[in-house]
């Protein structure tokens, strides 16, 4: 059974900074955020002060792929995360 898609943003037209960052991931449990092979899980609340240098990328914007399942956002693509996830 896959998954239903509720909302796609296109990441050319609508920018995230960090100053969407508090309500962007507000009420996520936890952001996994996947660069090359390295994961990092952050939890927006206690790592509010790290969650900008895992999840921005070199432009100030939000790394795509972003993805939110349930309560867990994934940021960026490692297919081992994605897995686990998935």
């Amino acid at each position: 059974m896959g998954a239903t898609v509720r909302e796609t943003v296109n990441a050319a037209k609508q920018r995230f900074g960090e100053s969407d960052l508090a309500d962007l991931f507000k009420g996520a449990s936890k952001v996994v955020a996947m660069k090359g092979k390295k994961l990092e899980v952050l939890h927006p609340e206690k790592d509010a002060d790290r969650l900008a240098d895992h999840v921005l990328g070199p432009t100030g914007n939000l790394r795509a792929p972003t993805v939110r399942k349930g309560k867990t956002f994934l940021v960026g693509f490692t297919p081992d995360g994605y897995d686990a996830h998935f």
